[in-house]
């Protein structure tokens, strides 16, 4: 299920949406989490939304990666989000980043059309029912 959601403190809609995804997911200001990525980008010389940072980010939070299958169109963020009633996630597509929190996923619009590339699912505190 699509629910809106802006936590951008000037309301913007573009460019910062792993910014976004990072602070609905760890219920986090839009400032923390711009500042955390950015911090552990300084720490390993890359910059804040490169896979390697968030990489470094979300492991260290209990998080694994997953990669879909390579096909054109195999799985849409919205049948994703069907199938995955329960736990916390953030979904990737080949340009977007959107958190999925028991089966509800947030963003400024309705992203379930398009098609995931990989995600990160949280595997602590029990969340790891699929």
């Amino acid at each position: 299920m699509y629910r809106y959601l802006n936590v951008n403190p000037s309301n913007r809609t573009t460019d910062d949406c792993l910014i976004r995804a990072i602070a609905i997911i760890f219920g986090i200001s839009w400032e923390k989490a711009y500042t955390d990525l950015c911090n552990y980008g300084l720490l390993i010389h890359d910059m804040p939304n490169k896979d390697s940072t968030l990489s470094l980010y979300l492991r260290e939070r209990g998080f694994k990666r997953y990669v879909m299958p390579d096909c054109p169109a195999c799985y849409t963020i919205r049948e994703f989000a069907e199938e995955h009633p329960y736990g916390d996630y953030i979904l990737l597509t080949s340009g977007h980043a959107v958190p999925l929190i028991n089966g509800t996923y947030y963003d400024t619009t309705d992203s379930g059309d398009e098609i995931l590339t990989y995600y990160w699912k949280e595997e602590r505190n029990g969340n790891d029912l699929q």
